[in-house]
């Protein structure tokens, strides 16, 4: 039995704690928002929080994640249930074609805006270099970035 925090909530998985983090939150919970992209940890599809940090879900043993905090897409909403300013400038900027790489692009701008919050395109081509987007859609994900990031300032953070 392995005890973590899922979207902030206490949470119990009785799974092999050898098993990708992805899985077991995919399959025991239900949130089936984060995408499994590659397997191998390079293409983001599958970013998730730890601790506040981006990792690689799906290379990630659920061990690793034992008595922290994991935030997933579904996680990052207001606590009001507004979409986050990344998902609405996601949505403003038209930025999913095909949507599929989205979660992951989505959870390391969150953390990137966390870090950096007014990122240079230097800062947003670094944090987002290892997230792929098979759409190239890189143009409207850096627009998006910096319109989240202005509203972000406007509201506070």
């Amino acid at each position: 039995m392995v005890q973590l925090k899922i979207n902030g909530k206490p949470t119990q998985l009785d799974v092999d704690p050898n098993t990708p983090l992805l899985w077991a939150v995919r399959e025991q919970t239900g949130l089936t928002g984060t995408k499994f992209g590659c397997g191998i940890a390079m293409c983001g599809a599958c970013t998730m929080h730890v601790d506040g940090q981006p990792v690689r879900s799906c290379s990630t043993p659920l061990s690793e994640a034992e008595g922290l905090d994991v935030t997933t897409i579904e996680g990052i909403a207001n606590a009001d249930g507004t979409l986050h300013a990344v998902q609405e400038a996601w949505i403003e900027h038209q930025v999913p074609q095909c949507g599929y790489c989205q979660s992951g692009q989505i959870m390391n701008a969150v953390a990137l805006l966390r870090d950096t919050p007014n990122p240079s395109d230097d800062d947003i081509n670094e944090a987002m270099a290892g997230n792929i987007c098979r759409c190239g859609m890189y143009d409207r994900i850096r627009a998006a970035i910096k319109t989240a990031a202005k509203a972000s300032t406007v509201m506070g953070g």
